[in-house]
């Protein structure tokens, strides 16, 4: 059966064309973007003093008109230590104008933080956002759990929440999840069918749920967002409640919001009418060949608080090349792995990914922690497990071994470079929602 078309393409088309009926076609996209792209050099330019300063201004790329979309390329890339350096310059409108600012802090302890400032018209172009894509997973009448912060006027949960009831639907907002019983027994008590969540703690409810035996409404949709998503999760969510289960890609300098599955579940299509997305090689910025990996990088076109140009994510993926099942025109960006990734020398790499497939697939394991340190010239990667299901010995053997063998650590292991210790933990008050809502990453604690 072929996947109904994604809600994004007649949002976008509305954008692009400004009509209801006007079918959306490549060429109008592109068009829309390089007059977008345009629009907003020319305005951070007038009005940001540090795109003043830090788009050139002599010899061959001082002209930052664009003649097609590639043309981009000619100007400097946005970075993250950018953002820590020179936030306030980069905003392009009156202190009173700035509605909402997002502080991101740094994984050490020393490290500027990121902020991040948006207006009530930029917040109500992620509300948009999240209206239009939630349609993709929830009909009028469902009850939606948000198990994200969303006290906070213009946090997540609560602009999710506003987009929900614009589909109408009713968005519930309970927060990370904490404690997973309280969690079930909203799920239950508000007859819950459609969960927006973290995986690692979507995970959580799900296997604590099967354990207790614990009897839910029947859930049809779940969405996974914040963090890299594995697909041990997805096909353990699948397993125990028979759900779709879609996934989102964003980040807060994007505006919360940067893409989301179509029911084809090949991959995100994006907030193209919002957003600009290239892959570029990380290591010479130049942009890869079409259906490469590589790194993306965004531009806004439409926000007018804190514009970004070129905005390197960090966050690794490629385009795919063959057409959406659902049949759309928007580009499909392929699911986005962890993007931290430890060095182990002699060219080994090690991700959390990696571990979430390694750990993530046994029955009863709830959640788990890694860190990497050094002892003695020999590295030490600690991993703490915190368990929750039968047959535990048999399962913390296996796992023994599944991490004894990977590819990345067994050849380090015998060579006397790499220890690794495992610790399993049953209790299952030990449990805190993992790393809140922040992005799991392995703690390198070495140097």
């Amino acid at each position: 059966m072929v996947p109904e078309k994604t809600p994004l393409e007649a949002w976008i088309a509305r954008k692009v064309t400004g009509s209801s009926s006007e079918m959306l076609t490549t060429k109008k996209l592109r068009d829309y973007q390089l007059n977008k792209l345009g629009e907003t050099i020319d305005y951070v330019r007038a009005k940001s003093s540090f795109y003043q300063r830090h788009l050139p201004r002599h010899g061959a790329k001082a002209d930052c008109s664009l003649v097609q979309l590639e043309d981009i390329g000619a100007l400097p890339f946005t970075t993250a230590a950018d953002l820590r350096r020179f936030g306030q310059e980069m905003i392009c409108v009156k202190g009173s104008d700035i509605h909402r600012i997002v502080t991101l802090q740094t994984s050490g302890t020393t490290g500027l933080p990121k902020r991040v400032f948006f207006t009530e018209e930029d917040q109500e172009l992620t509300l948009d956002f999240f209206h239009q894509g939630m349609l993709t997973m929830v009909k009028p009448g469902d009850r939606v759990l948000i198990l994200l912060p969303g006290k906070v006027p213009g946090s997540v949960g609560e602009l999710l929440q506003r987009g929900l009831a614009r589909a109408g639907a009713e968005g519930l907002v309970h927060g990370p999840v904490v404690t997973p019983q309280a969690a079930l027994e909203q799920m239950n008590r508000d007859k819950v069918n459609v969960l927006v969540g973290i995986p690692t703690q979507v995970l959580t409810l799900a296997r604590v749920q099967k354990k207790a035996q614990v009897t839910l409404p029947p859930l049809h949709s779940v969405l996974l967002t914040t963090d890299h998503v594995p697909r041990s999760i997805v096909r353990e969510l699948v397993k125990v409640w028979g759900c779709q289960v879609f996934n989102h890609y964003g980040m807060t300098e994007m505006g919360l919001g940067g893409g989301v599955d179509c029911r084809g579940l090949s991959g995100y299509h994006l907030r193209e009418a919002d957003l600009y997305f290239e892959i570029i090689d990380p290591l010479t910025g130049r942009p890869v060949q079409a259906g490469e990996f590589g790194e993306i990088v965004f531009t806004t076109l439409t926000r007018t608080g804190m514009p970004l140009i070129r905005y390197r994510t960090g966050d690794y993926s490629r385009f795919i090349v063959d057409a959406c099942p659902c049949g759309t025109v928007l580009r499909n960006l392929e699911r986005v792995g962890s993007r931290d990734c430890l060095n182990l020398g002699a060219g080994k790499l090690l991700s959390m990914a990696d571990l979430d497939e390694v750990i993530f697939p046994w029955e009863g394991v709830l959640d788990f922690s890694a860190r990497m340190a050094e002892e003695y010239g020999k590295m030490v990667l600690t991993l703490e497990i915190l368990m929750d299901g039968p047959n535990r010995e048999r399962v913390e053997q296996t796992i023994r071994q599944e991490v004894e063998t990977h590819p990345a650590l067994r050849n380090l292991m015998e060579e006397g470079q790499l220890q690794v210790n495992l610790n399993f933990n049953a209790d299952t008050a030990a449990y805190r929602g993992g790393n809140g809502t922040g992005k799991r990453m392995i703690c390198d604690q070495r140097g």
